[in-house]
C-alpha cells in the first residue's frame, strides 16, 4: 500500500491544485469508503467546504478545511485521489466525487475498495494511535531503542507497527533493514545500540530518497498500487536494493537476494549482508 513517500507526494502535488477551492456538492457511490460520518452525512457536510491547508501524518493525507474540519484520506492498497474536468466521466471504481468551484471534480478511485475517508473536527480520533514521524525530532535513537527494548517480535513486524514509527510499510522496512544490515526476522529487543542507530538513520535515509523520487509504483495482479495525482508513476522502485529482487544479486556483496515471510508479509533481504546471527 502507499507508504509515507507516496502519501507525501500526494499532499505536495494536490496542494497547489486544491488550495482555496470550494466543494459545491459531493456524491458517494460506495458508502463503505466513508469511515466517518455516514455517507449521506458526508455528502451533505462537504458542500461548501473550502480546502485551506494540507498535511500528512503517517500514511494519512490531511486536507484541512476552512470550517475547522479535516478531510482524512487513507489510500490503502489501490486508492487514488485526483482531479478531472467537470464534464469528464469518472473512471471505473470511482467511489467518491466532489464537484469543485473551478469546473473540476476531485475523485477518489479505488479498485480494491480498501481505502477510507474521514470527515471530522477531531483528527485525533484517527491519528492518536500513531507513533513519531520519522523526521520528527522526537524520533531519536533513544526513542527507537525504548520502543524495541524487550520486544520478542521481529524487527520487521515492529517497523510495520505504526505505533513504533509512523509511515513505514513493507517496501521501506525491507529497504531500511538492508541498509542497516539487520536481518528482518531478528527480535526487536536483540538489537545492539549501534544497530538501533544504524536502523534509525537508514529509515530516514530511505524515506527521504523515497520522497525525493515521488514514491514507488508496483504492479500487483494487473493493478498498479500507486500513481501520482496526475497519473505518472513514482521512481523509487528503480532504486530498490532488495524489495522484489528475489533471486537477483545483492548490489553490495553479490549474494542472491532471498524472500521469506515475516509478519505475514513477503520480506526481502540479503543473507550475507543481513545475517540472522549478529557477527556471522
Amino acid at each position: 500500500m502507499p507508504e509515507l513517500p507516496e502519501v507525501e507526494t500526494y499532499v505536495q502535488e494536490l496542494k497547489p491544485l486544491l488550495s482555496g477551492r470550494t466543494v459545491i456538492h459531493a456524491q458517494v457511490s460506495w458508502p463503505r469508503t466513508i469511515a466517518l460520518p455516514d455517507a449521506a452525512a458526508f455528502a451533505t457536510q462537504m458542500a461548501g467546504q473550502q480546502f485551506v491547508r494540507f498535511g500528512r501524518r503517517g500514511k494519512y493525507m490531511l486536507l484541512h478545511l476552512a470550517s475547522g474540519a479535516t478531510l482524512i484520506v487513507h489510500l490503502r492498497m489501490t486508492g487514488r485521489l485526483y482531479l478531472i474536468a467537470a464534464d469528464a466521466s469518472p473512471a471505473p471504481h470511482t467511489h467518491v466525487v466532489m464537484h469543485l468551484d473551478n469546473e473540476q471534480q476531485l475523485v477518489f478511485q479505488d479498485a480494491r475498495k480498501f481505502g477510507r475517508i474521514w470527515l471530522t473536527s477531531d483528527p485525533s480520533i484517527v491519528l492518536a494511535k500513531l507513533g513519531p514521524e520519522p523526521f520528527d525530532p522526537a524520533f531519536t535513537d533513544e526513542a527507537l531503542a525504548k520502543a524495541l527494548h524487550g520486544r520478542s517480535a521481529s524487527v520487521k513486524a515492529l517497523l510495520l507497527d505504526q505505533s513504533i514509527v509512523a509511515g513505514v510499510g513493507n517496501i521501506y522496512a525491507d529497504e531500511s533493514l538492508f541498509r542497516a544490515r539487520i536481518h528482518p526476522a531478528r527480535p526487536g529487543g536483540s538489537l545492539r545500540a549501534d544497530e538501533v542507530r544504524a536502523l534509525r538513520a537508514a529509515i530516514q535515509q530511505v524515506l527521504g530518497e523515497g520522497v525525493a523520487n515521488a514514491g514507488s509504483s508496483l504492479g500487483t495482479s494487473g493493478l498498479q498500487n500507486y500513481s501520482r495525482p496526475g497519473g505518472a508513476p513514482g521512481g523509487f522502485q528503480e532504486k530498490f536494493n532488495v524489495f522484489r529482487r528475489t533471486g537477483q544479486p545483492c548490489p553490495v556483496c553479490g549474494a542472491t537476494i532471498e524472500r521469506i515471510v515475516v509478519a505475514q508479509r513477503g520480506t526481502h533481504f540479503c543473507p550475507r549482508c543481513q545475517p540472522l546471527e549478529p557477527g556471522a
